[in-house]
């Protein structure tokens, strides 16, 4: 198979591939989902040969991210993402649990978002600092 990008293009490729690896084996310690790694490292190993040298090291043989790389922006990006996953999945917790949903109910969709905008609205304005938990 043979793909032709531009260099714009293989830059975001590379962005897209390695937010994609680091979604699914950052949290995964020994037991990452090799085959992911692998494509990764075929890609970056691309970059010397189009002008991207400053993307990549070799370590014991193989090809990762550079340093450089990923200190560019990358994790801001996966950040931004974690954030955005973190506040919309506690949104829906705690909507359910003040509604008493334990299950998707389409008749209870409005509500629960009516419900979850409530608290989207609230971590917009004040982050975590509004949430108390008595242990």
């Amino acid at each position: 198979m043979n793909i032709e990008l531009t260099d714009k293009e293989f830059r975001r490729l590379l962005d897209m591939v390695y937010i994609g690896n680091w979604i699914l084996n950052s949290t995964r310690g020994d037991d990452r989902f090799e085959d992911y790694d692998l494509i990764q490292e075929k890609l970056f190993a691309l970059c010397p040969a189009n002008g991207m040298r400053s993307l990549v090291q070799n370590w014991h043989g193989h090809i990762f991210p550079s340093q450089a790389y990923e200190d560019g922006g990358i994790h801001e990006a996966i950040a931004d993402y974690e954030d955005a996953v973190f506040y919309n999945i506690l949104a829906e917790e705690l909507a359910r649990r003040d509604l008493g949903l334990e299950d998707y109910d389409p008749d209870d969709f409005t509500e629960l978002t009516a419900r979850m905008e409530e608290y989207l609205a609230e971590f917009d304005k004040n982050g975590l600092n509004a949430i108390n938990i008595d242990i």
